[in-house]
């Protein structure tokens, strides 16, 4: 089997809401999604949903190759970008040929990626996620509510603005939950320095118990990440914007990450690898964001915590083999990474100029800067 081509389709996700953080909010309910396929000599496709950017620069260290060698591949395509550095979209368009090659895989085994990979179990837990910066006390409600019925009994709220409104809107959530105990987080997005994180993260926790605070300051900032984690009872979650092991090898040896997080558009073998290197340190791992092909990979690996969901919609076009209930995300049996897509169904994406300048893909001007705890 030999790879002989790859399409880039534009579509949209409609969220059924704003979805934002502490650093912006989208205008609408949709947002611009793409689709990638790689196509073989054999008449298999890989699908995956991802980035469509740059896709073309990657693609000729693929190109002729078996997509049965994802692994070596997925190297190859560090390897081709190395000069110019396999950061940021170049990472992302790696990470959507390796999930779409690992779809490719799994088909031509006759194989759910889950069982390929070596999972037992194709129930994976999971943790509800509404990126719900944009949203009024009631619809927060709604949304947390929807994601109880569904069985979840954890949750993490975007926040880091206001003691206040996050205190308030982490209760609003936990009432939604009905639970008891349940498990609560909250998302910072990078937005404060090292002391405004303990400051923030240590009133909210006279209230409120947190099981993690996610990207409390910078990515990179070994030394911020652990004293935020050594001043706070939270664990410290980060990883879903660093690219490659490399990145995450400070943090680990600063103790400076609790939960370590591996985005899901930086494909499979990429979590494998962080999986792995978690695992060497006693450290869980979680994935960022969910299209099938990291729960797949979670249940190989024996340090899951659980899978961020952020909904149950999937871009215009996009159907799937899997289903979520009882809190756990249940993976299909189907040949490949569950994801079927038709392009009947695709619908026109929104104009790049429809992108707010304020968006949460914006960092602010005063992100890192603030002290106080209100406004």
């Amino acid at each position: 089997m030999r790879i002989t081509g790859f399409r880039v389709v534009p579509t949209v996700l409609d969220w059924g809401r704003r979805i934002g953080d502490v650093n912006g909010v989208m205008p609408g309910d949709e947002t611009p999604a793409t689709v990638v396929l790689i196509d073989t000599d054999e008449g298999l496709t890989g699908v995956a949903i991802g980035q469509g950017t740059l896709v073309d620069a990657v693609f000729p260290a693929v190109e002729g190759e078996d997509p049965r060698s994802v692994s070596t591949l997925y190297d190859r395509m560090l390897a081709w970008t190395f000069k110019a550095g396999h950061a940021g979209t170049v990472f992302a368009a790696i990470g959507t040929l390796d999930a779409a090659l690992w779809d490719l895989k799994a088909k031509a085994a006759g194989e759910p990626l889950w069982r390929l990979l070596g999972g037992r179990d194709r129930a994976v837990r999971g943790y509800a996620s509404g990126l719900d910066a944009g949203l009024e006390d009631d619809a927060l409600h709604r949304l947390y509510t929807g994601f109880a019925e569904a069985g979840f009994t954890g949750a993490k709220l975007k926040g880091g603005l206001d003691l206040d409104d996050d205190r308030r809107r982490l209760a609003v959530v936990r009432d939604a939950l009905g639970v008891d105990h349940p498990v609560l987080a909250l998302d910072a997005n990078e937005s404060w320095n090292p002391k405004q994180a303990v400051r923030y993260v240590s009133a909210l926790e006279q209230e409120i118990d947190l099981a993690w605070v996610e990207e409390p300051v910078r990515r990179w900032d070994a030394e911020g990440l652990a004293t935020v984690s050594r001043q706070v009872r939270a664990a410290v979650a980060t990883g879903e914007n660093l690219t490659g092991l490399e990145q995450y090898v400070p943090l680990l040896r600063a103790g400076a990450v609790d939960l370590v997080q591996a985005a899901g558009g930086w494909g499979v073998t990429h979590f494998l690898r962080v999986a792995t290197l978690a695992a060497a340190h006693d450290l869980p791992v979680s994935p960022v964001g969910f299209f099938g092909h990291l729960a797949a990979a979670a249940t190989a690996v024996p340090n899951h915590a659980f899978t961020e969901v952020q909904g149950f919609t999937l871009p215009a076009g996009v159907s799937a083999d899997w289903d979520v209930d009882d809190g756990r995300i249940l993976l299909g049996t189907a040949p490949g990474n569950g994801l079927s897509f038709d392009e009947a169904g695709v619908r026109a994406p929104l104009a790049v100029e429809a992108l707010p300048a304020d968006g949460p893909h914006v960092r602010p001007a005063d992100a890192g800067l603030r002290f106080g705890l209100h406004g």
